[in-house]
């Protein structure tokens, strides 16, 4: 990540305290898994959200399931998509675990791609 990205992300967040710091990592890791959870979505039933004209199987989406799990920096709360057949088994954040220690290292590598993204659409 270059340091003019990454200073451009601290100048748009105006953090003011170690706090704030903690916090802004905190969404942005929620963002990220988010994302991650409606890739995987995506891929199980063969079609984007929005694209419906590409979808070739009967299962589709059925809204969401809320789900707080535990990491690293702190509990989490996320949005587990769910489908209609009920054969969607999310592989980031499996059925019925809580935890996702040990996986915040994996995932640290997508936070200079979300960082870019904040900082052109804005």
């Amino acid at each position: 990540m270059s340091k003019e990205l990454l200073r451009e992300y601290i100048k748009q967040q105006n953090f003011t305290s170690a706090n704030d710091i903690l916090n802004g990592l905190k969404e942005m890791f929620r963002d990220v898994l988010q994302e991650a959870l409606e890739a995987e979505m995506d891929e199980a039933l063969g079609y984007g959200k929005y694209n419906t004209e590409e979808k070739a199987i009967d299962n589709s989406r059925n809204g969401y399931s809320k789900k707080t799990v535990k990491t690293e920096l702190c509990p989490v709360e996320i949005n587990i998509p769910r489908d209609r057949n009920g054969d969607f088994e999310p592989k980031i954040v499996p059925k019925h675990q809580r935890t996702v220690n040990g996986r915040v290292g994996h995932w640290i590598a997508y936070i200079p791609l979300y960082l870019w993204m904040l900082c052109t659409i804005r």
